[in-house]
């Protein structure tokens, strides 16, 4: 038997991953995605599988398959397969058998939920919201014609990971699995976010944000509104009054009520998300648990997978909701009573519960990873805290490698403010010898750092290198004033939360070797890896990924850069130019020293790929140690869910920058 190896960037073609867990109402068989890289290493292939009982067998044949959900009889499962160039909705019996697709929309299907007789079901699709619309979307589908100019009249034209609008707004669909019929119940110049069925049917919920008196320009609105309408899409009415951010919606089992997911904005994006529950009787919407000062829902970090989350769900008698929450470094599952007046933590521990269902008797199916496994499948026993791990996918892979474990800590700042963090020593480290160590900053920054499998991580400790990484002011898991503090301070306090972070870890772990420091980061930890180089020279290497490095330009090329920045810097171009250049690590670029790698998605709209080109050229133009990495057709998720290929080279190029400028 041959023994354990450190991990390797090519390691990732051979891992699995598991999501989206749903449970059948009747036979208790859990339905999962797995996902694989795909054998030619140009994509990712996935297909959903079954468990019942010991049994974990394939259940579709697939490429592409994704979104489990039972009708609520159990028969049929429907999930979401590509038909040509676009998915469509298919079922397929609970018994087995061959798959038929149920919808075949022009643009495809984005989401559906079934009816609660599971005789329909409501589909998201794209469609053309107004003629100007159709005009647009019409001419960018012209096929072997002369090239078209493309026409701009809104502000928000772009997106990242979906690229130039095409002209058209998600609306909803319903769709008659039977026959394949389908009609459109929702139209205009909006689009559709969370929606939902009424429990008896006959009504329908949806989220969007509507051109208002307050808002005539909806796409610059923070804030969307809820509306309610009969199942036949007449009767619509607004609910809300435009005073809140609604991430998800679902109406309570006894139908009287609407739970929102959502922020009203006091913190700007910075905002913790709160239970709000609605009235349809009448009467404003009310907030729960507002002396929790916890974010509800996902906001961990990982590199294993992009959109975790799963949307509220309640409980068998209807008096309470399961929400999962992110905290001190873990996402949990809490179980809340509606009346406002309990709440406890279900499942908990130090890991990144990242999607989970309910049985029929209340347990918990958790999708869940730790530091040291990407995620698998377990069984969690509410009553007893009784828990089972359902699959084991890198197994085999996993009895090949060794990994370094993460050590937890916390240290106060010169202000006395708390800071979680982690250490990890190489994986072959030797008691009693120094080495080098990498500074890792998370993105966000409403983001957190936490007790998950990152593969970075593990590659740099595989390499020699101590990897430590903290959680400063300006992240999720600490409540409102940890997470607000960075607004309008980028660069102040949470570069000293860094730098003290440092201090403490140099202070505190002595095999950490002062001389051989590198740092690096990703979006707005590239930002801040920008930052810190142009403010010390402590670090002999860095590595910024799908970086900021100028407030100005950011503010009119991002597809947020209009909203961000004005919630993130307090200023915009023209009334605060000097503000936003003082927050921009370029106006720094003369005092870097440090050997700087510059990583860029070609296609990032986020981050977009001007701001690594400006820093790259002002870094030559001086003469600074640099190098720049374009990675074609990579958006901002490229170390989440980009390419294999480029992942893999993504993080070869971090690796070999650290190990050609910090000796190990």
């Amino acid at each position: 038997m041959t023994s354990p190896r450190v991990m390797t960037p090519e390691d990732l073609y051979r891992m699995h991953w598991v999501n989206d867990p749903v449970v059948s109402p009747v036979s208790g068989a859990i339905a999962y995605v797995h996902k694989s890289v795909s054998d030619k290493k140009d994509g990712y292939r996935s297909h959903i599988r079954l468990l019942n009982g010991s049994e974990d067998i394939p259940f579709t044949s697939g490429e592409g398959d994704a979104a489990p959900a039972w009708s609520p009889d159990g028969s049929k499962l429907a999930f979401l397969r590509k038909k040509g160039e676009r998915p469509q909705v298919w079922t397929m019996p609970a018994s087995g058998g061959e798959a038929r697709p149920v919808t075949d929309l022009k643009h495809g299907a984005s989401a559906f939920k079934w009816s609660p007789d599971g005789s329909l079901l409501l589909v998201r699709s794209q469609t053309c919201g107004t003629d100007a619309d159709e005009e647009s979307a019409s001419k960018s589908e012209e096929k072997d014609k002369l090239p078209e100019e493309m026409i701009i009249n809104r502000i928000r034209y772009k997106g990242d990971g979906v690229g130039l609008w095409n002209g058209r707004r998600h609306h909803l669909y319903i769709v008659n699995p039977v026959t394949d019929e389908s009609r459109a119940v929702t139209e205009g110049a909006f689009d559709i976010g969370s929606f939902d069925w009424s429990p008896d049917g006959a009504r329908i919920a949806y989220t969007a944000g509507v051109s208002s008196d307050q808002y005539p320009d909806p796409d610059l609105r923070l804030t969307n509104d809820l509306f309610l309408m009969d199942a036949s899409g007449q009767n619509t009415k607004k609910l809300t009054d435009e005073s809140l951010s609604i991430y998800s919606i679902a109406f309570t089992p006894d139908g009287e009520r609407i739970l929102m997911l959502a922020s009203d904005l006091s913190c700007g994006f910075a905002t913790l998300t709160r239970i709000h529950l609605l009235p349809l009787a009448g009467g404003p919407s009310q907030a729960l648990y507002t002396e929790m000062d916890v974010q509800l829902g996902h906001a961990a970090v990982s590199d294993m997978r992009a959109g975790a989350g799963t949307p509220p769900l309640f409980s068998k008698d209807g008096q309470a909701v399961y929400v999962q929450l992110s905290q001190d470094g873990s996402v949990h599952i809490g179980r809340f009573a509606l009346d406002g007046s309990s709440y406890e933590l279900v499942a908990g521990g130090e890991r990144e519960i990242y999607q989970f269902d309910l049985t029929e008797d209340e347990n918990l199916i958790l999708a869940a990873a730790d530091p040291l496994q990407p995620g698998d499948l377990f069984s969690l026993t509410v009553a007893s805290q009784e828990e089972s791990r359902l699959t084991h996918c890198n197994e085999e892979l996993w009895n090949e490698l060794r990994f370094s474990t993460p050590e937890s800590f916390t240290f106060k700042t010169s202000d006395g403010w708390p800071i979680q963090g982690w250490i990890m020593k190489p994986v072959n480290y030797k008691e009693g010898s120094k080495v080098p160590a990498v500074l890792e900053i998370h993105g966000g920054p409403q983001a957190m750092y936490g007790h998950t499998f990152m593969q970075e991580f593990q590659l740099l400790a595989a390499a020699g290198y101590a990897v430590f990484y903290t959680n400063p002011r300006g992240g999720h898991g600490y409540g409102q004033v940890h997470v607000n503090t960075v607004r309008g301070d980028y660069g102040g306090r949470d570069y000293q939360d860094l730098m003290e972070a440092v201090d403490y870890v140099l202070d505190t772990y002595s095999y950490v070797d002062a001389s051989r420091l590198g740092v690096t980061g990703g979006s707005y930890g590239g930002f801040m890896t920008n930052w810190i180089v142009g403010h010390t020279d402590r670090f002999q290497a860095a590595v910024t990924q799908r970086s900021i490095c100028n407030w100005i330009s950011f503010y009119g090329v991002s597809d947020i850069g209009y909203t961000f920045t004005q919630d993130q810097i307090w200023g915009n171009p023209w009334d605060d130019l000097e503000k936003l250049w003082q927050h921009s690590p370029i106006a720094y670029v003369k005092n870097v020293d440090t050997p700087l790698l510059i990583l860029h998605g070609e296609q990032d709209l986020r981050c977009p790929i001007e701001q690594g080109e400006q820093l790259f050229i002002a870094l030559k133009r001086l003469n600074k140690e640099t190098q720049f990495i374009r990675f074609p057709g990579a958006d901002h998720n490229l170390s989440r869910s980009g390419h294999p290929h480029l992942r893999v080279k993504r993080l070869s190029h971090i690796v070999r920058w650290f190990v050609e400028h910090i000796e190990v």
